[in-house]
């Protein structure tokens, strides 16, 4: 049987947020969602899309994992040099997405980011699996390669080399989006979804509001 994409559908009805619920930081109501996503054992809770944009106005999206989050913001590591790298060097304003299917739920956030300290990287760094630092080390990453076989030399070329302290290498490192608007979504039924978003005044505090789905 030939399924419909357009029939693709479901009503989501497992919980409800209101103006009532939800914290006045942003942040502290991200660490109460995402504690609820450990606790239901959503898959890859910290997985999360990320969304730049190039010299022209191009976006770009790609998703990478969560490694911290407080009042700073949200942080992630990758390699500087990668086209993401790139392109927030140009343009330092990105978006990052959740969406947690199992509880119906997505964050949606917006900000500005700037790398970590070369001492936060340096500490998330060496708490990397051995292998993981060795591939930063070998891949330029987004960078074209002739084969697998090549990516794989490079690989062995870096372990022989390192052994079992490979250092950070100066191209890969953390970022931090210091977010300036948050929306919380809570599927409902007839899509009648339930939508609170935060915005960032001037003084740095938070204001918020529903808004339609």
């Amino acid at each position: 049987m030939t399924i419909s994409i357009a029939d693709l559908r479901r009503d989501y009805s497992q919980a409800t947020l209101s103006e009532n619920e939800v914290d006045s930081d942003p942040l502290k109501q991200f660490a109460r969602w995402f504690q609820q996503a450990l606790e239901t054992e959503v898959p890859e809770p910290n997985a999360m899309g990320l969304a730049t944009v190039d010299s022209h106005g191009r976006p770009s999206l790609r998703i990478v994992l969560l490694k911290d989050f407080d009042a700073r913001g949200f942080t992630f590591y990758t390699n500087y040099e990668s086209r993401k790298g790139e392109q927030l060097l140009l343009n330092p304003h990105a978006a990052l997405s959740f969406h947690w299917h199992d509880l119906e739920r997505q964050i949606r956030i917006e900000g500005t980011v700037e790398r970590v300290a070369a001492e936060e990287s340096d500490a998330y760094f060496g708490i990397r699996p051995l292998k993981s630092r060795i591939g930063a080390i070998a891949s330029a990453q987004s960078r074209p390669i002739d084969s697998r076989e090549q990516l794989e030399q490079q690989f062995n070329q870096a372990e022989t080399q390192f052994g079992q302290q490979p250092p950070r290498p100066a191209h890969w490192g953390g970022y931090r989006l210091a977010p300036n608007w948050i929306e919380f979504w809570q599927g409902r039924r007839s899509r009648l979804h339930d939508r609170i978003a935060y915005q960032r005044n001037e003084d740095g505090s938070w204001s918020r509001q529903r808004l339609q789905p």
